[in-house]
């Protein structure tokens, strides 16, 4: 091999092992990340958090590219044996578009105010712990958001209106907890896209807002509250909604006049005060699931399309209903 080989060769491989052993990561960044670490009592879940590496290659976490100079865009922390409080500083990772603590039961406290200053964020996941106090209304601030959830927790309290405000929500999950009052009028004017909205096992009560059925949901579900009145605004054939659960509520209403979206494909009312008829139009929809159980209802159930799928106890327990897949009709 002569002389100009041997260099090129020794010049690639000084270039590759520089290249490799770089430290991608922002030195704020890891600074902040062992802060974390060490608020969280040092688990053994971010062991790979070792400050002689590159944080970029740690457990847990994601960088951007190079054109947010690998700043760390995601921290997502699941089931772990970790114990405590939301660290402050994960309000000083500045270019964070994800934030998950999810499954963590031993995760307590309240939601921690520097969450505001994540402007970045598109994603905030905190789930399954035992996280208490309200929903903040600074969430609010975070403009960027397309993704909330908050279930399977300690949270009370109302929700919210100026959840409404978040120009790009897609998805409002926040179901589990033991929220409280009613859901807000706000929930009728979302300024983007209307979000799959999710407020089931809560201990929502009052009625339903009138303004909520001036949107068209794709997915809302409001099951195990202590929701009451007219809830027929939610429906209408020129909607595509493909999911609505109302079950185990306090409402009452005639179904008798009400269409539902052609495009249904999950509807569960059981356990609930609803009067009427099922409308033949009902058999226009391409239900999957379907449940009336445990209502007021009356008359024959229609034949043709999907109703006649289901079995007797998706009918069970109302008033005078008959028909397959129950009884005839006398």
């Amino acid at each position: 091999m002569d002389k100009t080989a041997t260099l090129c060769l020794l010049f690639l491989f000084t270039f590759l092992t520089t290249c490799l052993s770089k430290d991608l990561c922002n030195q704020n960044d890891k600074n902040t990340l062992l802060k974390i670490k060490k608020s969280l009592n040092n688990p053994y879940h971010l062991a790979s958090w070792d400050p002689q590496t590159d944080c970029c290659s740690w457990y847990c976490l994601e960088c951007g590219d190079a054109t947010v100079n690998h700043r760390v865009t995601a921290l997502t922390i699941f089931s772990g044996q970790i114990s405590g409080q939301i660290p402050a500083e994960v309000g000083d990772l500045p270019y964070l578009e994800t934030l998950v603590f999810r499954k963590l039961s031993n995760l307590t406290g309240t939601i921690q105010p520097t969450i505001a200053k994540l402007k970045n964020l598109r994603m905030l996941r905190l789930s399954w712990t035992n996280l208490t106090g309200p929903i903040p209304d600074f969430i609010s601030q975070l403009k960027n958001l397309e993704f909330l959830e908050l279930s399977f927790n300690d949270l009370s309290g109302s929700i919210p209106s100026s959840l409404s405000t978040l120009p790009k929500i897609l998805a409002l999950e926040l179901s589990r907890n033991k929220l409280t009052g009613s859901i807000p009028e706000s929930f009728g004017s979302f300024p983007g896209t209307v979000p799959d909205l999710r407020l089931s096992h809560n201990q929502l009560s009052g009625p339903i807002p009138k303004s909520l059925g001036n949107i068209d949901f794709n997915r809302i579900d409001l099951s195990r509250n202590k929701l009451q009145g007219d809830a027929s605004m939610l429906f209408g054939s020129n909607k595509t909604t493909w999911s609505i659960d109302l079950s185990r509520n306090m409402f009452q209403f005639d179904i008798s006049k009400v269409d539902i979206p052609k495009t249904l494909g999950i509807l569960d009312l059981n356990h609930n005060g609803i009067t009427g008829n099922i409308p033949v139009q009902w058999t226009e929809a391409p239900l999957q699931f379907f449940n009336v159980s445990y209502n007021k209802l009356c008359g024959h159930i229609p034949t043709g399309g999907k109703l006649q799928t289901f079995d007797s106890y998706s009918y069970f327990h109302n008033k005078c209903l008959c028909g397959a897949p129950l009884e005839i009709c006398k």
